[in-house]
């Protein structure tokens, strides 16, 4: 059996995980209030993950959809500190702010989306060979 992916261990999002009379906290999320059920700033589009070829082996992964609710500058963050690669967000003038990740991350940054709650399996569109 594979080693569980780094983010699975517990606790690597100590402040995503509920206490004891406290509630959860989206750490993604700022300033957006609340619906009644808790669902605010859910994903209602689809993100596409594809992956672009640049010089010889060299890949970069571009991660396009997620909710403007959504803090991306922090989402990025945190999945270049778990998949250990660099990336940024791009303004792009037709698609809007864009993730960009080093390296070939499509599948880590789909499991990393549907762990931490951004979206769910069937609106994440992984494009590419």
């Amino acid at each position: 059996r594979p080693p569980l992916p780094r983010w699975q261990y517990p606790p690597f999002f100590p402040h995503v995980m509920a206490l004891d009379g406290f509630k959860d906290i989206d750490p993604f999320r700022e300033g957006i209030p609340e619906d009644d059920d808790g669902a605010a700033g859910r994903q209602e589009g689809f993100i596409h993950l594809r992956i672009q070829q640049r010089s010889g082996r060299k890949t970069l992964t571009t991660v396009q959809g997620i909710s403007p609710d959504y803090d991306l500058k922090k989402i990025v963050k945190a999945c270049k500190k778990v998949f250990a690669c660099n990336g940024c967000v791009v303004e792009h003038p037709e698609y809007g702010e864009i993730m960009q990740l080093q390296g070939d991350q499509r599948n880590n940054v789909a499991r990393f989306l549907i762990d931490v709650k951004l979206a769910r399996e069937d609106q994440i569109k992984v494009h590419g060979f």
